[in-house]
């Protein structure tokens, strides 16, 4: 796919995306079961087996719940209690079918009896407050027994359907506030009434818009859902090969070409999935073999590949769906939003890029020729397939439309858009005598099925998504209710002093321990219900904080010990797991320190009263200077040498001087920086062999074949 032209890919190719992707860059099979990857690193690929009718029945299911979301979506006005209850107790339903209760053992075409059990007493727990909403909310804190235990129920087959789905480190946090909120309501009345306490925990967590359907899942119905339906259909008009093969035309030629290819293509295509490990296992399938035949070290391809996936959730104008979350809960608009996003980006993507050229430079990896990249002409034919993201960014940005019928819009378009693509490929790849009529005839039929695809696909990511954004609710609530979080802003306040950086690295450890394992989009849910206020209290302007939580948060897919999208990285790559997270980790290190710098320069944002054009660039300069010089530290190499350990250590202290907002700091970590490349070009001209030492130099057997 990056050294040769590759034929069009017709509609099966296209639909058969695992099998394409899966391909090396000749053409080749690579050993690599994708499927199986996914099933091992990420949990919302771990599902049942359905073959014959069984799938038949599952996929009408999932078809249908999708366009039921998109329906209440759209047209539903009833009280929102109802509204929630109803599509969690339908979430359970699909969940318990899709999900069993361990990764392995589970029999095709099988549901145990007790997970029959569990699905049906989730299901009618959550329906039951559905249809009695009103009288139950009339009732307030003095539910009946009846409803207590349905409450429990309701949020016992929950937490167990969260194990499956989404993993344990969020239950673990939810369990612990859980019962901090049942002893704190326990001690904080005047008798020690164990079932009165009972009572009002559940009827705050179950029955409340404090608790389970509180604000995220809220969220999660009204936006997410459409989004990540949206984001199904636009992967299967065949955009992520277009990417890929637009980031092999820019990037393919140069110096290690294939890491770059992989730097531009996961970010874009993560920015559109919105899922780090699937964007790991689907672009790392093409990326991580090219690596690895460049020259690259497996953990160093794995790395690269998990780093830049992991990105691409903080990409604009989409990221992952965040854009539109973090609008609605900073009350600001969406344009605004992904105009925020783009210097950080900018400055985290740069860091990966330098990282790689370095590395490239260092093993003396050449790129792709010219003449074997796919053509300009090529891309242009094909660039009607960005059509739908271009068409949800201009109705969201302009506010022509809501958001939830913008995305329903671009959801139509995405389908046209593939159904195109279809005929287009066909009609190349016809076979002689086959007419117009039989090309349409065929298209129709495969954009009907890639729909149904689509509907399905989507329907089993908001799961995953949706029982998260329960889980962050219950966390909110019991955070909420028992006042923990005045406490902690309190503690966390006092602990700081006048030094904001002792909160941001509390707050940082925060986040990444509530991000571990979880999706992106709830996993932002999360952050900005828990751990945003801490740092407003803080003085932290509340743009700034959302996005350090956002960085943080999603950080945790690459940071050890539980670095789900570097893990899938090092399956792909055969590599060392550990080893290859730390690697991402170092590519990652933008990742790590940009939200400090914009808490501290929110210019880098675009906030602040007094900003002037030449600021930005001015601190953004300096900014992309810093990471350069801190990656310069972590690959320990410039110029295809290494570097002393002293170098180095200056080389970070230059790095982090340039990142720190003040012209003294700037103006020392410029010198530093600019006179250690020079020091370095110095040693590597005087260790570089000289012409007639090189020609006296041995050849290798593959020069010396080239003579012969």
């Amino acid at each position: 796919m990056f050294g040769k032209k590759k034929r069009e890919a017709g509609p099966k190719e296209v639909l058969e995306s695992d099998q394409e992707l899966a391909a090396g860059a000749d053409g080749a099979p690579v050993d690599i079961d994708a499927d199986e990857v996914m099933r091992k690193y990420d949990k919302e690929s771990n599902t049942r087996i359905w073959e014959g009718i069984p799938k038949v029945v599952v996929t009408t299911l999932l078809v249908a719940f999708s366009v039921y979301c998109m329906a209440m979506t759209l047209l539903s006005t009833e009280q929102a209690e109802a509204r929630l209850a109803r599509f969690l107790a339908f979430v359970i339903v699909i969940g318990f079918i899709m999900y069993p209760v361990r990764k392995k053992g589970h029999r095709v075409n099988h549901i145990p009896w007790y997970d029959i059990v569990l699905m049906l007493a989730g299901f009618g727990s959550f329906m039951y407050f559905a249809l009695n909403c009103t009288d139950i909310l009339l009732m307030g804190a003095r539910i009946e027994p009846l409803q207590v235990v349905l409450g429990i129920v309701g949020i016992v087959v929950l937490v167990e359907l969260c194990r499956r789905c989404v993993g344990l480190p969020i239950i673990i946090v939810c369990g612990c506030l859980v019962i901090y909120a049942f002893y704190w309501q326990l001690t904080s009345g005047n008798t020690m009434d164990v079932y009165a306490s009972l009572r009002k925990v559940v009827q705050k967590l179950f029955y409340t818009t404090s608790g389970v359907i509180g604000t995220p899942i809220n969220v999660c119905y009204t936006y997410i859902v459409l989004f990540v339906i949206f984001g199904a259909f636009l992967e299967r008009t065949g955009i992520s090969n277009f990417f890929i093969s637009f980031a092999n035309r820019i990037a393919g030629w140069s110096s290690g070409g294939a890491a770059k290819v992989a730097v531009i293509a996961s970010g874009l295509c993560g920015m559109v999935s919105g899922s780090s490990v699937g964007n790991t296992v689907t672009t790392g399938s093409v990326t991580i073999p090219m690596m690895k035949k460049t020259g690259y070290k497996p953990e160093f391809a794995g790395a690269v590949e998990a780093a830049s996936s992991s990105g691409g959730q903080i990409m604009p104008p989409i990221m992952g769906a965040a854009a539109f979350l973090m609008a609605e809960y900073m009350g600001i608009p969406y344009l605004e939003v992904a105009t925020k996003a783009i210097i950080p980006a900018i400055l985290y993507f740069a860091g990966i890029f330098i990282a790689v050229h370095l590395e490239a430079k260092k093993l003396g990896l050449k790129g792709v020729p010219k003449d074997e990249l796919p053509k300009w002409w090529e891309l242009a034919r094909d660039c009607y397939l960005v059509i739908p993201l271009v068409l949800l960014v201009w109705l969201v940005a302009s506010g022509a439309r809501t958001m939830a019928a913008s995305a329903a819009i671009s959801i139509g378009c995405a389908f046209i858009i593939g159904f195109i693509n279809f005929v287009l490929s066909n009609w190349r790849n016809r076979e002689e005598g086959e007419g117009l009529a039989a090309v349409l005839k065929e298209s129709a039929s495969v954009a009907l099925f890639a729909a149904v695809d689509a509907f399905a696909a989507g329907a089993k990511s908001v799961i995953s998504v949706a029982v998260a954004c329960a889980m962050a609710g219950m966390i909110a609530g019991c955070i909420t209710v028992t006042g923990l979080a005045s406490t902690i802003i309190n503690v966390i306040v006092l602990m700081a002093g006048d030094m904001i950086i002792v909160g941001l690295v509390f707050t940082m450890v925060c986040c990444l321990i509530l991000g571990m394992g979880v999706p992106t989009t709830a996993n932002y849910c999360i952050m900005a219900s828990t751990c945003a206020p801490i740092l407003m209290q803080l003085g932290v302007d509340p743009i700034c904080a959302h996005f350090f939580v956002f960085y943080f948060g999603i950080a945790a897919d690459i940071t050890p010990p539980v670095a789900l999208a570097a893990y899938a990285a090092s399956a792909i790559a055969k590599s060392r797991p550990m080893a290859t997270a730390v690697n991402a980790t170092k590519l990652g290190i933008a990742k790590f320190v940009v939200p400090y710098i914009f808490v501290f320069s929110p210019t880098l944002l675009l906030v602040g009263d007094n900003l002037s054009l030449v600021v930005v660039v001015l601190n953004t300069l300096t900014a992309l200077i810093g990471v350069f010089g801190l990656q310069c530290a972590l690959t320990n190499t410039l110029f295809g040498y290494h570097l002393s350990p002293i170098i180095r250590i200056a080389f970070a202290v230059g790095g982090l001087c340039m990142m720190v907002p003040g012209t003294a700091t700037d103006i020392g970590g410029l010198v530093i920086i600019v006179g250690l490349c020079a020091l370095q070009i110095g040693i590597s001209r005087r260790h570089a062999p000289k012409e007639a030492d090189a020609a006296a130099l041995p050849l290798d057997a593959e020069d010396a074949k080239a003579q012969q």
